[in-house]
């Protein structure tokens, strides 16, 4: 059995496949540790699959799964680690902008008494937007998994498989890997590591699909925002409440009325946001549980390959 398993999500990356998975080689080589790496392909439309083959003929110590279609980087993930065989698992994204050389700073780490520890680059080499929504996604993680940690997570972490076990059943379309390790230990660390330049081509990951996580890892591992929705509701009511006492002591002191149209459109309008919002907030839960009853599974997988499985 391999003592590390190095788990890799792959979209549409052919072209830095081979140079990857060279390099995590050299690492492992040079330390003397015996390790696999799983390539899940996440319904690539390029030739990804056909170089992942091609890499498993040619190293027994390279594995590949082939999702059904395009799930998502977490539930790629998800289908790579439930695989790994190794004691500790490694993920790292497949356009090198994490160099697997700094693999072993992660290793060091966790060798502390860490269970999870995550790779934060110093400097990332992103966008602005990408970055408001990485920060979004790291806010929502953080209400999840009730840890300062979560301003440092990145897709660059190496934990102990073990952890697995705590998520074994878990059955969900929306995957957060992080969240999920969150219900396993309490026992998170983190290092700077160097980020790089992407390789080639353009994240599929910009603003909208970010926020967008953000949003299920809110609605599918926490339940503040119920909680938020109630506060506004109990805040909305007091406020209707202090109108109503506005309203009777400026007409028995006065004689006079509150001011009519816009002071009632006002209120109209903000008690009809506050209404829809609760019922947006309620719907997306329930939208999950409909989603859970059916059973709707977070990956299928296609096919497997690896010289031992031939």
């Amino acid at each position: 059995m391999p003592a590390v398993s190095v788990v890799v999500p792959v979209y549409n990356s052919a072209g830095t496949l081979a140079l990857l998975a060279q390099r995590v080689a050299e690492v492992f080589d040079s330390a003397g540790i015996d390790y696999e790496i799983v390539f899940v392909n996440d319904g690539s439309g390029d030739s990804s699959w056909e170089t992942i083959v091609q890499l498993s003929q040619g190293s027994s110590r390279v594995r590949g799964l082939d999702l059904a279609r395009n799930y998502g980087q977490h539930n790629a993930l998800l289908a790579g680690i439930r695989a790994a065989r190794g004691d500790t698992i490694v993920t790292i994204d497949d356009d090198l902008q994490n160099p697997p050389e700094e693999i072993p700073k992660l290793l060091d780490k966790l060798g502390e008494g860490y269970d999870v520890v995550y790779g934060t680059a110093s400097e990332r080499q992103h966008g602005i937007l990408r970055g408001i929504g990485t920060g979004l996604t790291k806010s929502a993680l953080k209400v999840a998994i009730g840890s300062d940690i979560a301003a440092k997570v990145s897709a660059f972490r190496a934990f102990r498989t073990h952890l697995r076990e705590s998520f074994t059943d878990f059955q969900g379309p929306y995957v957060s890997i992080d969240a999920l390790l969150g219900w396993g230990t309490a026992r998170f660390g983190a290092v700077p590591v160097r980020h790089d330049a992407r390789a080639e081509g353009q994240s599929s990951y910009g603003f909208i699909r970010l926020a967008t996580h953000a949003l299920n890892v809110l609605t599918s591992f926490s339940t503040r925002p119920l909680r938020i929705a109630t506060l506004i509701g109990i805040a909305l009511t007091f406020m209707g409440v202090g109108v109503l006492v506005l309203v009777i002591v400026r007409y028995f002191t006065s004689g006079d009325r509150v001011p009519g149209f816009p002071f009632l459109a006002s209120l109209i309008a903000i008690f009809s946001g506050a209404q829809l919002l609760t019922l947006g907030i309620i719907g997306e839960y329930l939208a999950r549980m409909h989603l859970r009853v059916m059973d709707r599974p977070p990956y299928a997988v296609r096919e497997e390959y690896s010289q031992s499985e031939r």
